[in-house]
């Protein structure tokens, strides 16, 4: 059973301005405007409506609207087809609808750690195959 704060739903409504910083364990909606930072351990969903510039961590996001910043997502992000994304985002895995503009630098979380576990097996089986050699 999921606690009840992962369950709680925060919104930034239409025609809503936020700037500042937002820390919560909920999911959030936002279909006006953030400029600033969030930072939650739920899911982020920037509706068609929405747009947020600045900062954003959280563990899922769906992007319908406007991104533009720094994004760190620890699992799952969507850019749906009316997606606009701008900026630096990490995250471990990505799915990019047909129709959503994404112009961002993109690092996946889980493919470097495999790249590098990957690396380190073969430097040490090179490393073996060369000693054997000598």
């Amino acid at each position: 059973m999921q606690e009840s704060s992962i369950l709680e739903r925060n919104r930034i409504s239409k025609k809503t301005v936020f700037r500042g910083t937002i820390e919560s364990e909920g999911n959030f909606r936002i279909d006006g405007t953030i400029e600033g930072d969030v930072v939650t351990t739920g899911k982020i969903i920037i509706g068609p409506e929405g747009k947020v510039i600045g900062k954003v961590k959280c563990v899922n996001a769906d992007i319908e609207g406007v991104f533009e910043g720094h994004l760190e997502v620890k699992k799952s992000l969507c850019l749906k087809p009316t997606a606009n994304m701008s900026g630096d985002v990490f995250m471990e895995s990505l799915t990019v609808e047909p129709g959503a503009v994404f112009n961002a630098n993109c690092r996946m979380l889980s493919s470097i750690k495999e790249l590098n576990i990957k690396s380190t097996h073969e430097t040490k089986s090179q490393e073996k195959n060369i000693s054997e050699v000598s």
